[in-house]
């Protein structure tokens, strides 16, 4: 079967050293939607810090090849795959400047029926990155579903609200953080995996959405997040507008966004950033 779960889970995948330098940092905050208003993070000269969500693409910067899943236990076609849930943990704020060793293993397998979700999991001295990946088609083997990662937003009216337009070329900046998977970006594969025309890349409708919050949120202050959840409700095309609400509680905002030029259909749910 292409998912064993009883090889997968627990197995330890390759080591990576990490590195990266201030010019990988502010290519990322301009792919996740930082303009030229904004030289706190488009400026060597002004840099205040380092979104968190670089997190996210500090193990693919130096990538250049298709990306493929296959690991141990574990060989699906790119075509079925999404991206389910991320979730990071920040050890303390991530430099401009840096290096570290990332070690990483796949830490569950769940059966949701219909699909299976497979989690790995990557620590370094900084952060702490978990990714689920949803496989179409390969539920169905007797697993545990896993935990529920529900969080319902507070019901009343929003404290903060962001729109963010998506530009038409923001997933051909966003591949050069290293995710050059070809359905943001050719339509022939986009159409075999289901959809339309190539998507954004979910991770960086993460980023953009965590920007949003901490902008609208945190006045800015990136040293303020310690962690941040999300699941990937919908697709986000490039040239949309993204709706970030945001919910300030005592440790935590809690957000939602949706896109706004299709009724608000979701984008992220369950989306929390945990505060310092």
């Amino acid at each position: 079967m292409p998912i064993d779960p009883d090889v997968a889970v627990g197995a330890e995948l390759p080591g990576r050293d990490l590195s990266w330098d201030s010019t990988d940092v502010l290519l990322y905050h301009l792919a996740v939607g930082a303009g030229a208003d904004e030289l706190s993070y488009v400026y060597e000269g002004e840099l205040r810090g380092v979104l968190p969500t670089f997190a996210t693409v500090a193990t693919t910067l130096r990538d250049t090849g298709m990306p493929s899943v296959s690991m141990p236990g574990i060989d699906v076609d790119l075509a079925r795959v999404v991206h389910g849930r991320q979730e990071i943990e920040l050890h303390r704020p991530i430099p401009v400047k840096g290096r570290c060793v990332a070690r990483s293993r796949i830490a569950a397998v769940h059966d949701k029926g219909s699909a299976a979700v497979v989690v790995t999991e990557t620590t370094t001295e900084l952060f702490t990155s978990r990714i689920s990946i949803f496989v179409k088609g390969e539920g169905g083997f007797g697993g545990d579903r896993g935990p529920s990662t529900r969080v319902p937003v507070p019901e009343r009216e929003p404290d903060a609200e962001v729109l963010s337009p998506v530009d038409p070329r923001q997933a051909l900046w966003y591949r050069l953080c290293g995710d050059r998977n070809p359905l943001h970006v050719d339509p022939a594969f986009a159409a075999r995996a289901g959809f339309p025309r190539p998507i954004l890349h979910g991770l960086c409708t993460y980023g953009m959405v965590a920007k949003a919050a901490i902008d609208a949120g945190l006045d800015g202050d990136l040293d303020r997040v310690a962690g941040y959840r999300a699941r990937f409700a919908g697709v986000v095309f490039p040239g949309e507008t993204l709706r970030t609400r945001i919910w300030r509680e005592d440790d935590r905002l809690v957000l939602l966004a949706t896109v706004a030029d299709r009724d608000d259909a979701p984008a992220l749910s369950d989306a929390v950033i945990t505060l310092r």
